[in-house]
């Protein structure tokens, strides 16, 4: 993946029909929304979707709409197979990426003194989940040193404590939620295959942003939600279980009657595929609406999205990085679509909320979010604006114009 920040001067649509796109997207109508890496808006197939079925379902019964719809949920199980270069046996829906996430850590029977190896820029969610581990486990916490080079975590470091401590997890945040950083998840992938490790790969903010291959990865386990790049709903997300990992027996710590057969009164045995991980309950509506999602991807296409995206973020950065009082955040050479910046006189929430006043969807990202990252840019806060392929240079030439006023006015 390229540095994208000074590229271009204007941002390419290749094979990107942008007028159909923001057509198909109503929120563009009422907000310039750099809130992404959030949660993205919706299209009108998405929503569509979910609308049917919530009509269906008060028409004719939840259960019976569910079975009347069972091929479309199906396609939630299918397109995702083709995104990530897997079959549908392999996907389980969750909740949230962090559902999954926690799901996947239930499945390892950790021991005393086991080794977590994970790198300082892991998601927050998955920062405390080890360190709840450890409190209850005694398992031991190990962070990789980060590269020199700004890149994410050193790789060849990484490698000699996988010889070194054996871990029984390796874990890594492909891109995480408080900055631009892509790190070589494949990288890593490969030599946890080369040493028979399992690997935990939180991929929360790239899927649906860039092609993703779990092959290439390399990884046993891959989480994610729906509600980000991909443009589904909230409360939606999914766990990648590799056919390795589902053959080993991982399982969930507590499995239910959609994940295992009760076989006999002292034993059950869990289904085959990755729906062990899932709970017979579902909300079918939001199911269908991530099945649409995907779709949605998978017909704009992930390599002339993964093209948009970060340019527009690049061109956004580099903007921002001209005002006086704004310092941007973000180091090495790869970068993805989130933009972290500081600014000069304001606080936190007066700052987004002037944001706000003016149209502009953001985030906040503060330093507990990333106890490493923020301590080493010594910063307490900062803001986060996160464009995707739909989004416009016009929007991107107007939020710079705002914050350029904002960070005027503090002067």
């Amino acid at each position: 993946m390229k540095n994208h920040d000074s590229a271009f001067a204007r941002s390419p649509e290749p094979l990107l029909d942008l007028a159909a796109l923001r057509a198909d997207t109503p929120g563009v109508e009422r907000v310039v929304h750099f809130n992404n890496a959030g949660s993205g808006l919706m299209a009108r197939p998405v929503l569509q979707a979910m609308l049917d079925h919530l009509e269906l379902e008060a028409t004719i019964g939840g259960y019976e709409a569910a079975a009347a719809r069972a091929a479309e949920t199906a396609d939630f199980y299918t397109s995702l197979a083709e995104l990530l270069g897997t079959g549908p046996g392999n996907i389980a829906y969750a909740a949230s990426a962090t559902h999954a996430y926690t799901k996947a850590l239930s499945a390892i029977d950790f021991r005393p003194g086991d080794v977590v190896l994970t790198t300082r820029n892991d998601f927050i969610s998955n920062q405390i989940a080890f360190l709840a581990l450890r409190k209850r486990h005694g398992v031991q916490i190990v962070h990789a040193p980060d590269h020199p080079d700004g890149s994410g975590v050193d790789v060849d470091a990484m490698a000699a404590l996988m010889r070194a401590h054996r871990p029984r997890l390796v874990a890594a945040t492909h891109v995480p939620t408080n900055s631009g950083l892509v790190q070589p998840v494949a990288e890593i992938g490969k030599h946890c295959r080369e040493l028979d490790l399992l690997y935990l790969v939180d991929a929360c903010q790239s899927v649906g942003q860039y092609p993703l291959d779990v092959e290439e990865i390399g990884c046993d386990l891959l989480t994610a939600t729906c509600r980000k790049f991909l443009r589904g709903p909230r409360g939606s997300g999914f766990l990648y279980v590799s056919d390795r990992a589902l053959a080993a027996g991982y399982e969930p710590l507590f499995i239910d009657m959609h994940g295992a057969r009760w076989t006999a009164p002292g034993a059950y045995t869990p289904v085959a595929t990755a729906a062990r991980f899932e709970e017979w309950e579902f909300p079918y509506a939001t199911v269908l609406g991530c099945a649409a999602a995907v779709r949605y991807a998978l017909r704009v296409g992930l390599e002339p999205v993964a093209q948009r995206t970060p340019a527009l973020a690049g061109r956004l950065r580099g903007q921002l990085a001209e005002i006086p009082g704004v310092r941007t955040l973000e180091r090495g050479p790869a970068r993805a679509a989130l933009v972290t910046f500081t600014i000069e006189g304001w606080q936190a929430r007066p700052f987004k909320a002037a944001l706000d006043a003016r149209g502009v969807n953001s985030a906040l990202s503060y330093r507990e979010f990333a106890q490493y990252d923020f301590t080493d840019k010594e910063v307490e806060w900062c803001l986060r604006l996160s464009p995707h392929y739909y989004n416009t240079d016009d929007e991107v030439e107007a939020v710079v114009a705002a914050v350029a006023e904002l960070a005027g006015s503090a002067r």
